[in-house]
């Protein structure tokens, strides 16, 4: 049954009876995302100064930012950055390094994809984040070695790790704040129907 007989079924369950129906839904999951990245710099402050502007750069500055930890459900798929709604709500998983005139920040993920040994068929994904003031190669490796020990601490003997990406940003304020962000920003969601009550 789609999701729509579903409801369909519920409103008249509702009007007939006369009483109120429930509908359990399950944790919501991640469906499209986008990865963005930016820089921005102030003489002012970190927040509502180089943070803000890092977003700008990232084109995002519109949402409210949550961040999250670093799991990808098997249903995600990278979709271009569509239009985002002013005020909107953007949960991510994102590294943040910050830092002031003269000294590097540097940001970065990396995204591992998991794939049952057996099947072949698409378990999840990995993410790991670095936020510090390592140059991008140092950062790259490091990235790379932390996807791996995550991998190997739970998950290799089932799944095979395919389709690895590394992405960094860095720079060099020469104002007297900086900030440097990269980011998986989720734009969408689907919600599993585990029973009505």
């Amino acid at each position: 049954m789609n999701g729509i007989r579903a409801l369909e079924l519920i409103k008249e369950d509702v009007i007939s009876s006369g009483k109120q129906t429930k509908l359990i839904i399950g944790n919501r999951i991640p469906k499209h995302f986008f990865i963005t990245s930016g820089v921005g710099e102030s003489d002012i402050t970190i927040h509502a100064g180089s943070y803000h502007l890092a977003l700008k750069d990232a084109g995002i500055e519109r949402c409210n930012i949550i961040t999250y930890t670093s799991i990808m459900p098997s249903i995600a798929t990278r979709i271009e950055k569509p239009e985002l709604i002013h005020g909107s709500v953007m949960e991510s998983i994102m590294a943040i390094s910050n830092s002031e005139n003269g000294q590097r920040a540097t940001a970065g993920l990396a995204i591992g994809w998991l794939y049952d040994k057996n099947t072949g068929s698409k378990f999840g994904g990995l993410v790991c984040e670095y936020s510090g003031s390592k140059p991008e190669k140092e950062v790259n490796s490091q990235l790379n070695m932390s996807l791996n020990e995550i991998y190997e601490n739970g998950f290799s003997e089932g799944y095979e790790m395919k389709e690895v990406d590394i992405i960094t940003r860095s720079f060099v304020p020469e104002k007297r704040f900086g900030t440097v962000i990269v980011a998986v920003c989720f734009t969408d969601y689907e919600y599993p129907l585990v029973g009505i009550e």
